[in-house]
């Protein structure tokens, strides 16, 4: 193979594999590149056994580069290119299928319907991004209505409430009303009432157990036909707390004889010993199941679209007997599958994160290794960012999984252009400089020169993270300052131009001076990380994000003595 087919190649090479890094949001890869090279130039199939081994430095020098050095490259090289990708950027954006019968409303008049049993995790973010962005597409009405009516097996969390509102502020909206359903107690025992007197329930003492053999055998309950009377002293013994949990419950007529067991004379209230943690529904003791409950409000409310999850159709059909029974119109239903989170090692559950902190293996619901809303805003995430992500996800009956390299991209977009740019090393390995500037003045930002330099004082030795050690002999350009060569176990400056990184495939690194920086902690999924950044980083203040150039973009959290702890958001 003659140089001037080598070189073609390689920079064919070079185009694909930065077009394809930057349309896929990750690092090329040698077999994704190999399939359109050849494809695109069938001159070089004869050389296919050659090829791998041409191309694989080239990706490996593109993979280095960071996003925005990789676009400016592939400007320079292929502006058409750009072109296509911003093209399909917009071809790409995905959006929410319109609402069932929506025209048929005045009002579309959708709810949250959180239980506040703990903080939020990734996963119910879904919600409020869905229906706070239909609310929005339709001029709507968002109800946001705490579903706290169990205070035993889903025990609300009294700090939930308020942190569960913070949440959906910070992903972008504002319900228009916010009732906590255990303040409403009195309104499902009214319409319990109304409904043993309209013949639509009666109360029942059987054990659970008797009452199962009687279900599944299509079997009427011996207590189905009491008077209304019977059932309505019955019923003002419950709420008086008279019976202990499981003595008695009242039951929604249904049909005994329906296919579906599930949805035979389902239970509409019970009692329940354990007192309400919020003092003013402590004193009940006689509470209403979710799905008589949920009904009740979603009438009242006149809510006219319901999004729930696919595993509550059961729940639809019970509540339409419940409908029927007082004439009235049940609103339209999307069902949507699961939601599964990548990333984590620790299960996206409510319950499995709060096991996790009280064993101390999670420092608490914004430890960044935890799946939750309050440890992504710590790491820098904005609300914006999940709610893009969530929206692509659509509303689709399957599971469906999101990957958190969505979110990322998202955010980075959002913060990219106004985070300034800085050097950490990790894990530093200390080499003497030799014939260096004094100075090093790498720009703020790649896209902004009004921003400036960052003035470097850069010391007889710098620090570089291990994998950028090159051979003895061997070149690398530290980023902002120049052209080094690794040799006597030293970096001897050697002066040349940006062309042998261009031409030659030097490799960019960063670097910090050795006696001059400061120490980090970066907080990652993985656990924590010790570095040493560039010392202005300690005059940026908590909140502030920057990119540690090759690392990723962070968020400074705070500082411990001389220590500045950062959370990492992402590449």
């Amino acid at each position: 193979m003659n140089d001037d087919l080598r070189e073609r190649i390689e920079r064919e090479a070079e185009v694909a594999a930065l077009f394809n890094a930057l349309k896929h949001d990750s690092d090329a890869q040698v077999g994704a590149i190999m399939g359109p090279l050849m494809g695109e130039n069938p001159e070089f199939r004869e050389h296919g056994d050659e090829i791998p081994g041409i191309i694989a430095p080239v990706i490996e020098r593109v993979n280095s580069r960071p996003d925005d050095e990789r676009r400016e490259r592939l400007e320079a090289l292929a502006p058409d290119l750009i072109e296509e990708l911003e093209s399909d950027d917009e071809s790409d954006e995905q959006t929410l299928p319109d609402l069932p019968n929506a025209d048929a409303y005045e009002e579309i008049r959708m709810r949250l319907a959180p239980n506040p049993n703990g903080p939020w995790h990734i996963g119910h973010a879904r919600m409020p991004s869905v229906i706070g962005t239909y609310k929005q597409r339709y001029d709507g009405w968002m109800l946001c209505r705490f579903d706290d009516t169990d205070p035993e097996t889903k025990r609300p969390d009294l700090e939930a409430y308020d942190a569960i509102l913070d949440d959906i502020d910070y992903l972008g909206f504002e319900p228009d009303e916010v009732v906590r359903a255990s303040d409403r107690v009195e309104t499902y025992y009214d319409h319990a009432r109304e409904l043993i007197e309209i013949g639509g329930a009666y109360t029942c003492s059987c054990s659970g157990e008797a009452f199962s053999e009687l279900k599944n055998s299509a079997e009427p309950c011996p207590h189905r036909e009491k008077n209304v009377e019977t059932t309505l002293s019955e019923f003002e013994s419950m709420v008086d707390g008279e019976f202990n949990s499981g003595e008695m419950v009242l039951r929604v007529k249904t049909d005994i004889e329906h296919k579906n067991p599930a949805l035979r004379d389902w239970v509409a209230l019970r009692m329940v010993d354990t007192p309400h943690p919020r003092p003013e529904a402590s004193d009940y003791r006689c509470w209403p199941m979710l799905d008589f409950q949920s009904a009740i409000d979603d009438q009242l409310f006149g809510i006219s679209h319901i999004i729930r999850g696919i595993d509550l159709q059961d729940s639809a059909k019970r509540q339409r007997f419940l409908y029927d029974h007082f004439g009235w119109e049940y609103p339209e239903v999307v069902h949507w599958g699961h939601v599964q989170v990548d990333a984590y090692d620790v299960t996206v559950s409510t319950s499995t994160i709060k096991a996790k902190i009280d064993a101390g293996e999670l420092d608490g619901w914004d430890d960044p290794r935890a799946p939750t809303i309050a440890s992504v805003r710590r790491r820098g995430i904005r609300g914006e960012a999940l709610v893009g992500a969530m929206i692509e996800l659509g509303t689709s009956t399957s599971d469906v999984e999101l990957a958190m390299s969505s979110i990322y991209s998202h955010n980075r977009e959002l913060i990219d252009d106004e985070t300034d740019r800085a050097f950490l090393v990790r894990n530093g390995v200390e080499k003497p400089l030799i014939g260096a500037p004094e100075r090093a003045e790498p720009p703020r930002h790649p896209d902004h020169d009004d921003r400036g330099v960052r003035t470097i004082s850069v010391g007889n030795a710098v620090l570089v993270e291990p994998d950028d050690v090159p051979p003895n002999g061997s070149r690398i350009w530290l980023k902002g300052l120049g052209p080094v060569r690794h040799t006597r176990d030293a970096f001897e400056f050697t002066g040349e131009s940006i062309d042998i990184v261009r031409e030659e495939g030097v490799d960019v690194v960063h670097w910090v001076p050795a006696d001059d920086n400061v120490d980090v902690r970066l907080r990652t999924l993985e656990g924590d990380v010790s570095g040493r950044a560039e010392s202005e980083i300690a005059a940026y203040d908590p909140g502030e994000m920057v990119q540690f150039e090759r690392v990723g973009f962070a968020r400074i959290d705070r500082r411990d003595g001389t220590e500045t702890v950062c959370y990492y958001a992402h590449p």
